[in-house]
């Protein structure tokens, strides 16, 4: 497409689409910001009070627009408003109500709000409404979502495809563990919306299969997560393609000083939308320290997984994950591990036989901390204390989502005690400590804990997710639909015996 052509349907989407009294494109200060030139935008000095741990937040120069009520007091298309009632959606959570209008109206955004609070459709919504009626070119998408994990780019894929679906966008994910090919293939026919884990986007841009420069919104969602992770030099490089006068959308549970750098350097006067610093720490979750004996912790582990609604138990490794889930489906409970050694496909169908109550329990290892939603999902365990207090808080945003109640239980041995104390302190949250031993009625009145059956079970994979036998064809090479070398032999053997019968090692 002619760039001057490009460029004028950008200016135009920026004050038509969204009714925006934003002019077209930002110039000279911001956009040096955008190609990575270290001076600041104006009036970056005026900082709100730092909570601590966290950097300080920069001060609004333009006034934000006022909070709404109603999604229908929004400037957005009456078929994205006639989907949000098709899905139950009526009443804004209050980072939607916050930043909505000022995200719709072309305003940069800086959003704190604990994991759960809606953070997926206050970004989400705004960046469809003001992509509406534009059309991608091959492999020039309009909009990017960045994410840190596999996990949160299907949750955020699954959160919005309807309402794309309900505007006319085309939408793609691009994570790592699936056939690159296949995404490679969307992205040369067009999509509008990318939501992308940082290395994998990377890799498909190096192949030619994606480019930028077209992209006018772009969200960061737990930024502090990918700079955590170390994915802070693929975010900066994918950032630094992307159009510098268009649009960023920063939203995270925490953010940290490590953050800092993202919000200087590519975010101007942003509107600013925090909730308290612990953002995590809400009346509708309840925080419980046990005191438990060494010898006894395995019992005690056991009795709570053995409860009659659904948990997930975070332990720290993927050897201790796949050992509890060995242990826990030999005591009679529908235990699934879920950690980063399984595949994509295998996780993928751990979360669905989770969230539909064919598995009861998710033992997990952080790579379950965020980006999975489960409703009515009202007990979170660390078995293994978490080390951060970051980590703490999105472990246990796992429950109490959306208005809901849950409780977060932390399993803790006397050597852990000190420990705990100051991380909960850095946390924000003040526990309820008790002293339980297993098969006491304290244990199960805190989290419904109750002897296991003790009968074996297996886990069935549903039998529309077995493997097909596929017809040989030396053009595919021997590979499966997901791109992964299919067994041959013994090892197809092994795979069929598998995949009968859910074996927590595979």
């Amino acid at each position: 497409m002619n760039r001057a052509r490009t460029n004028d349907r950008l200016s135009r989407t920026r004050t038509g689409n969204s009714g925006s009294g934003r002019s077209g494109n930002r110039t000279g200060a911001a956009a040096a910001n955008r190609s990575g030139a270290q001076r600041r935008p104006k009036g970056y000095g005026n900082r709100q009070a730092a909570a601590p741990g966290e950097f300080a937040l920069p001060a609004t120069i333009t006034p934000a627009l006022s909070a709404v009520e109603s999604f229908a007091d929004l400037a957005m298309p009456a078929r994205l408003l006639a989907a949000l009632g098709h899905e139950g959606v009526t009443v804004p959570f209050p980072i939607q109500a916050a930043t909505l209008p000022n995200s719709l109206a072309g305003r940069d955004v800086l959003g704190r709000g604990r994991t759960g609070s809606g953070k997926t459709l206050a970004f989400g919504l705004a960046l469809l409404a003001r992509t509406e009626g534009r059309r991608a070119e091959p492999r020039q998408p309009l909009a990017l979502v960045l994410v840190p994990t596999r996990e949160l780019a299907q949750q955020v894929t699954d959160a919005l495809t309807p309402y794309a679906r309900s505007v006319g966008l085309r939408l793609a994910t691009v994570v790592g563990g699936m056939s690159i090919g296949r995404q490679a293939g969307a992205l040369r026919a067009g999509v509008e919306v990318v939501v992308a884990t940082p290395g994998r986007l990377k890799d498909l841009i190096d192949r030619g299969a994606c480019r930028l420069d077209d992209v006018g919104i772009t969200v960061l969602d737990e930024a502090d997560q990918m700079t955590d992770m170390g994915f802070m030099p693929h975010v900066t490089a994918l950032l630094d393609q992307v159009r510098p006068e268009g649009q960023r959308l920063l939203f995270s549970a925490t953010l940290d000083r490590n953050v800092d750098l993202l919000v200087r350097r590519y975010l101007t006067d942003p509107v600013v939308h925090s909730v308290d610093p612990s953002a995590g720490a809400v009346t509708t979750m309840e925080h419980h320290v046990l005191h438990v004996h060494d010898a006894d912790k395995h019992r005690t582990t056991t009795e709570i997984a053995a409860r009659d609604s659904r948990v997930i138990m975070f332990l720290d490794t993927k050897h201790a994950v796949d050992r509890l889930t060995e242990h826990l489906l030999n005591s009679g409970v529908r235990a699934a591990a879920l950690h980063g050694g399984k595949s994509q496909p295998q996780r993928t169908r751990t979360l669905t036989q989770f969230k539909s109550g064919h598995v009861t329990v998710l033992v997990a290892t952080n790579v379950a901390a965020r980006g999975i939603h489960v409703d009515n999902l009202d007990l979170v365990v660390n078995v293994d204390p978490p080390s951060d207090p970051k980590d703490y808080l999105h472990r246990g945003g796992r429950t109490a989502r959306a208005g809901e109640s849950g409780s977060v239980v932390t399993l803790v041995t006397p050597d852990q005690r000190r420990g705990m104390s100051r991380l909960m302190a850095s946390a924000g949250i003040t526990p309820q400590i008790t002293r339980v031993r297993s098969g006491e009625a304290e244990l199960s009145r805190i989290t419904g804990a109750q002897a296991p059956s003790g009968v074996p079970v297996v886990i069935t994979a549903p039998a529309v997710e077995r493997p097909r036998r596929a017809a040989s064809s030396s053009s595919r090479g021997g590979r499966s639909r997901t791109g992964q070398a299919r067994p041959t032999g013994e090892a197809a053997r092994r795979r069929a015996q598998r995949q009968s019968a859910f074996d927590p090692a595979a």
